[in-house]
């Protein structure tokens, strides 16, 4: 299924992508270092200054191949795609529901604050014993206020904004003990909040660096079946923002985005090493640093997890493309209400 197929990432800064027959092509300096049939993709993506020949563009637009854009950093640019294919009656339905979408992000809310706490609770059980009481007694007391926030949440009656109200304290929440979930002794490794544009530490840098490539598989999983990525629910509308991409990824990234991050600095895959900084305080991914995340990305996309609705095992990988499926579902009427995922 096309859902299944890969997806290539271009991370070397002045390689070139062209076309023969069939196949996409690599090449660095004019030699060829990799060739993959356009039949066995589902999406390309390139970091930096990646020559992509007219030839090639116009053969993954024919054939449904979205080929997106991103800076060095991983910061979102541009995308190119053939003709929108999207159900008409399927995306009326959804700009209906973004008039009063109270229901749908209260269903994606239960599933991040849920997956927010699972991974608190994980890190327990991992490091348990290398933690001071101090520390566990901090991620005990978030771990409990997450689950008054999720009772909360799932009454009827709150209004739009008081659930984003709810989605930002369990956020604070679970990032003031971030930096316990940190095991790796690299003093340049630490956690002392979120900062996005431009990350101005490696951790950070890290995150933004998943969470972009989440966002994209988000976003494609969503216009596979038919919706609309930029008409989210609880992201405001903005020109040029995949609004309910980042809806979607709300669920997934505490375990999809977070705990890799997590795995890799306390595995010492990612070292202080493999940033550097810029001036104005920028904190940048090395290139080798990008090729080993990417490598850990794609391992982690293969995992199988039960998910609990439709109480099956699935590849990671493939769960942004069945929620976008359910979400298309309960728009559609088909669904009393979208089931989130959650981390079993």
């Amino acid at each position: 299924m096309k859902k299944l197929l890969n997806t290539i990432y271009v991370t070397t800064e002045g390689a070139a992508l062209r076309k023969d027959g069939e196949n996409l092509v690599a090449e660095i300096d004019g030699m060829e270092k990799s060739r993959v049939p356009l039949h066995m993709l589902s999406a390309a993506v390139v970091f930096g200054a990646i020559h992509v020949s007219p030839p090639l563009m116009a053969a993954l637009a024919a054939a449904g191949i979205t080929l997106t854009f991103l800076d060095r950093n991983g910061r979102f640019q541009a995308r190119l795609e053939g003709p929108i294919s999207g159900n008409i009656l399927l995306r009326r339905a959804q700009y209906r529901v973004c008039d009063a979408p109270e229901e749908v992000v209260r269903s994606f809310l239960i599933g991040k604050i849920a997956n927010q706490r699972a991974v608190l609770m994980r890190a327990l059980r991992d490091y348990g014993e290398e933690y001071t009481l101090e520390d566990r007694a901090a991620i005990d007391v978030v771990t409990e206020r997450l689950a008054q926030i999720l009772r909360r949440v799932e009454r009827a009656d709150d209004t739009l904004e008081r659930l984003r109200g709810s989605e930002g304290e369990a956020a604070n929440l679970y990032f003031s003990v971030f930096d316990h979930l940190i095991r790796s002794p690299d003093p340049d490794l630490r956690w002392t909040g979120r900062s996005r544009r431009p990350p101005l530490d490696p951790v950070n840098a890290l995150l933004s660096f998943l969470y972009t490539l989440l966002t994209h598989d988000c976003r494609s999983a969503l216009e596979s079946v038919g919706l609309d990525p930029a008409a989210g629910f609880l992201h405001r509308d903005r020109p040029g923002r995949p609004s309910l991409a980042l809806d979607l990824m709300e669920e997934l990234r505490p375990v999809l985005a977070d705990r890799l991050a997590l795995s890799l600095i306390n595995r010492r895959q990612v070292r202080s090493g493999d940033f550097e900084r810029k001036e104005g305080g920028a904190v940048l991914m090395s290139e080798d640093a990008r090729k080993t995340v990417l490598t850990a990305w794609q391992e982690r996309k293969r995992e199988e997890r039960l998910h609990v609705f439709l109480d099956e095992k699935a590849p990671l990988g493939l769960v942004p493309y069945l929620q976008a499926q359910m979400l298309a579902r309960h728009l559609r009427g088909d669904l009393d209400a979208y089931p989130p995922w959650f981390w079993k």
